[in-house]
C-alpha cells in the first residue's frame, strides 16, 4: 500500500482523489502545507507528492525519501524545485493540456475589457452616471489593432484563433516557433523588442523561466508604444507590477487585465487594486467544472501510473 499526499488544494474535498486512490489500494493524505517544516513532515515518506500552489523547494525535494514522483494540479510548474527533483531521480510532471479552453476565453475576456473601457464605464454607472467614462480614444476597435502574443503554445495558439474573428493583425514572439508555423496560425512572427515597439496590446503566453521573470519591466514598458495595453493571464513573475503600475498612471501603458501576481493573494492595499483602467481576477482563469474535473482525474492518473512502474508522458524535468 503505498501513501499518496497532496500538499495543499483549493476544492471544497479531495473525495475524488481518495475514491479512486482508495480503490486502487493505496492511502491518501490531504494537507494545506503553509510552512516548509509542515511540507517536509508531509512528504518525507510520501510515495507520489502532488501538489498545488505550495512551494515545494530544495529542500522538501532533498527530504522526500520514498517518491516515486511529483504530480502538480496544472501547466505551470514553477513552485516545484524541478533540478533537485533530477538529481534525486524524482520525475516531476504537470497536466499540459488542462484548462486550455478557459485560459483562452479568460483572455479574450480581458482584450475585449481593456479595448472598450468596460470597468470604468460600469463604475460609472454605478456611481449613478450616465455618459462615456474617459472620452473617446478609450474605447477602440481590436480590428484596427495590432495585439502581440508573446508565447506561442498550446494557450497562445488558442488567443491567436479566437483573435482571427475580429480582424486584427496579430504579431508573436516564441524561440522555439518557425515563420511558417506561426504563418499557419495567422500570426506574423516578430521579434520580442520588435512586437513591444509594433503591439498596440501585448499578451503573455509564456513560462516562468529565469529569461522570462520581469519580462515586462521598466525598460520594456519603455519601449511599448505609448498608449499600449497589456494582458497577463500567464504567470505572475513575468510582471514587474511596481513598473506596471507606475507606466499605468503615466499613461505609457493605458489599460492592463491581469489573473496572476507575483505575491498571491495580492496584497489588501496594493494601489492597482483601484484602478479603473485595469481588470483583475485572483488567479481564477482556468476555472470551469470541467477542467477542473479533468484536472483531478488527470493528476490522480499519473500518479497511480507512477505508482505502477509505467512510463509517464508529462515529465518536465527529463528523469
Amino acid at each position: 500500500m503505498a501513501k499518496v499526499v497532496v500538499t495543499d488544494y483549493t476544492f471544497e474535498s479531495l473525495d475524488t482523489e481518495r475514491e479512486i486512490i482508495e480503490e486502487a489500494g493505496h492511502t491518501l493524505v490531504g494537507a494545506h502545507c503553509q510552512t516548509q517544516q509542515e511540507l517536509i513532515d508531509l512528504c518525507r515518506d510520501a510515495d507520489i507528492v502532488i501538489t498545488q500552489f505550495a512551494r515545494v523547494d530544495e529542500a522538501v525535494v532533498e527530504a522526500m525519501e520514498n517518491a516515486k514522483a511529483i504530480v502538480r494540479y496544472g501547466i505551470g510548474y514553477d513552485n516545484v524545485a524541478i533540478d533537485a527533483a533530477a538529481r534525486r531521480g524524482i520525475p516531476v510532471c504537470n497536466i499540459p493540456d488542462y484548462c486550455i479552453d478557459e485560459v483562452a476565453d479568460h483572455t479574450l475576456a480581458f482584450i475585449l475589457a481593456a479595448t472598450r473601457d468596460v470597468r470604468a464605464n460600469n463604475d460609472l454607472i454605478a456611481d449613478g452616471k450616465w455618459g462615456l467614462a474617459n472620452g473617446v480614444s478609450t474605447m477602440v476597435a481590436l480590428s484596427d489593432l495590432t495585439v502581440g502574443i508573446i508565447g506561442l503554445g498550446r494557450i497562445g495558439r488558442e488567443v491567436a484563433a479566437r483573435l482571427k474573428g475580429f480582424r486584427c493583425h496579430i504579431v508573436g514572439s516564441d524561440p522555439v516557433m518557425t515563420s511558417d508555423a506561426a504563418a499557419e496560425l495567422g500570426v506574423e512572427l516578430v521579434s520580442q523588442q520588435d512586437l513591444f515597439a509594433q503591439a498596440d496590446l501585448i499578451t503573455l503566453h509564456c513560462p516562468s523561466l529565469e529569461s522570462t521573470k520581469n519580462l515586462i519591466n521598466e525598460t520594456s514598458l519603455a519601449a511599448m508604444k505609448r498608449g499600449a495595453m497589456l494582458i497577463n493571464i500567464g504567470r505572475g513573475d513575468l510582471v514587474d507590477l511596481d513598473a506596471l503600475v507606475a507606466a499605468l498612471r503615466s499613461g505609457q501603458v493605458k489599460a492592463a487585465g491581469l489573473d496572476v501576481f507575483s505575491v498571491e493573494p495580492l496584497p489588501e492595499d496594493h494601489p492597482i487594486r483601484t484602478m479603473s483602467n485595469v481588470m483583475l481576477s485572483s488567479h481564477v482563469a482556468s476555472v470551469s467544472p470541467g477542467a477542473i474535473s479533468h484536472l483531478r482525474r488527470a493528476v490522480v492518473s499519473t500518479a497511480l501510473q507512477a505508482l505502477a512502474g509505467e512510463s509517464l508522458s508529462n515529465v518536465v524535468n527529463g528523469v
